[in-house]
């Protein structure tokens, strides 16, 4: 879909084909997080909690906040050019994380990577699409009313974590924020954000 709200309501239409019931709990990266937000305005009955992790949307952020202007000719030469899975795959690892692999653990993780993209492809007009809905979406006027917590990564060199931080402030929600993790924040540590999961369940109404 070309808009995020659409993209709220494929999620629903793909869970209701699947037999799946609500409440969900979401836990949503990035643009995923703008479509658990959308999920959250339009249909707040269907969602238990969300979790928010490194999103950025108007007007929580400048538009060189929202999309950092270092990553911007990366993003275009991606979706512009021919190239290969291999290569989409290192380019984003390299834009998205700021952990240390050992080499094996790096090229493990790209092979698998590089094989989900060959295997379900994305074409350059879906990649497209996805970053002109991300650039047009709006937040909500007001607070959903669901349970939520905002996770954000100091080190994240795609998105600025004052994105975040704003959101957080603006809506009074809770925020953890990683001091050195990337906007991968589960691939950087995904441990750190199992604990702040499970903190914010045993403390609000999610469960």
């Amino acid at each position: 879909p070309a808009s995020v709200p659409a993209m709220a309501a494929h999620c629903r239409t793909a869970l209701q084909a699947l037999g799946v019931a609500p409440p969900y709990r979401v836990l949503a990266m990035s643009l995923g997080a703008m479509v658990a937000l959308a999920w959250a305005h339009a249909q707040p009955r269907e969602l238990a909690a969300a979790v928010l992790i490194n999103t950025s949307l108007r007007p929580f952020g400048a538009f060189h906040q929202r999309l950092r202007p270092s990553q911007y000719a990366t993003l275009l030469r991606l979706a512009l050019s021919d190239a290969d899975a291999a290569e989409w795959e290192r380019s984003i690892l390299a834009m998205t994380s700021r952990r240390c692999f050992e080499e094996a653990e790096h090229d493990a993780l790209l092979g698998a990577w590089t094989a989900w993209r060959r295997e379900c492809p994305v074409s350059r007009a879906n990649a497209l699409r996805q970053l002109l809905a991300a650039a047009r979406f709006r937040a909500p006027p007001l607070r959903p009313p669901v349970p939520l917590l905002v996770l954000a990564s100091a080190r994240d060199a795609l998105v600025d974590p004052h994105c975040s931080r704003r959101l957080a402030q603006a809506w009074a929600l809770p925020i953890a924020e990683h001091p050195t993790a990337g906007h991968d924040l589960p691939l950087d540590d995904g441990p750190w954000v199992a604990q702040q999961v499970e903190r914010f369940v045993c403390t609000s109404k999610a469960l």
